[in-house]
């Protein structure tokens, strides 16, 4: 019998994250701190506001249409910013912080004046994180969340939306492939529409073409295996000998970072002063 707990799990940030860099997503991933046991992670500014936005939005899909203030979605968001202040944020000023602070706000201030889906009814699935057997004869499971899936009544379908808080858009991952395969494994309802919702940058959701199921489940697991393999070899190479996406984190496996608390999954977070102070500036540039 195949263990779950055994299996190779992926999703679409760890595949992201191997797709960058293969040492980023075993720092990311797998390495914990021999100290501690823990695994860690990184906090930055533009990070902290995009996970207090996601939450704030998502605490929405549990409520009936009709039960949806969101006129009190700036007033949330204050107060779930608290958790998020000063550096257990990244933060390294005021100043930095509050600019973050006010473009969050914007982004709920553009959604409660163009409500779109949340004015419709949502399907909510009570599973914390979506899971399915990519493959159960090679113990590999593809698994994560889906920002919001609105009910397309008149079809007893769905529509999936993701929102991004970023300031610019992104294209060429395997997000939407990802989604909807988990979607169509983890409830009975055809998918009728993909979105992107750049809130930070437009009041309307940009659509997708649906991708080929067949074609998804193939881009999806020809990188797990990769993962796998990987992970079964204990090969983690950098491409480049050192990147982007993998120096912070030899940074803070080097003592350079600076511990700020653990998070939700129990690692232990840090921010990097100098990449705060990069970001500072290029936001005030």
């Amino acid at each position: 019998m195949t263990d779950k707990y055994s299996a190779t799990w992926v999703s679409h940030s760890s595949i992201g994250d191997y797709l960058d860099c293969a040492r980023a997503y075993y720092l990311k991933n797998v390495y914990k701190d021999p100290h501690t046991n823990h695994k860690i992670s990184m906090i930055t500014p533009a990070l902290a506001l995009g996970q207090v936005v996601h939450e704030v939005l998502e605490a929405l899909s549990v409520l009936p249409v009709e039960a949806r203030n969101l006129e009190n979605l700036v007033p949330q968001f204050r107060d779930t910013w608290k958790r998020v202040s000063g550096e257990k944020g990244g933060f390294i000023s005021d100043s930095q912080e509050q600019k973050y602070k006010q473009q969050g706000e914007d982004m709920l201030r553009r959604v409660a004046h163009n409500p779109g889906p949340f004015k419709k009814k949502a399907v909510k699935i009570k599973k914390d994180l979506l899971n399915y057997w990519l493959s159960e004869e090679e113990e590999i499971i593809l698994c994560g969340k889906i920002d919001w899936m609105e009910y397309v009544a008149e079809e007893d379908a769905v529509h999936i939306i993701d929102f991004k808080t970023g300031q610019h858009k992104t294209t060429g991952s395997l997000q939407l492939p990802i989604y909807y395969l988990l979607a169509t494994h983890s409830q009975k309802r055809n998918v009728k529409q993909m979105s992107y919702w750049y809130i930070a940058l437009e009041r309307e959701l940009e659509s997708f073409d649906l991708p080929d199921a067949t074609e998804a489940h193939n881009q999806v697991i020809t990188v797990a295996r990769k993962i796998k393999l990987a992970r079964q070899l204990e090969k983690f190479d950098c491409p480049h000998a050192g990147c982007k996406h993998c120096k912070p984190f030899e940074k803070i496996i080097r003592g350079e970072g600076k511990f700020v608390g653990e998070d939700d999954f129990n690692r232990d977070t840090y921010i990097l002063l100098d990449e705060s102070e990069e970001e500072a500036e290029e936001v005030i540039l």
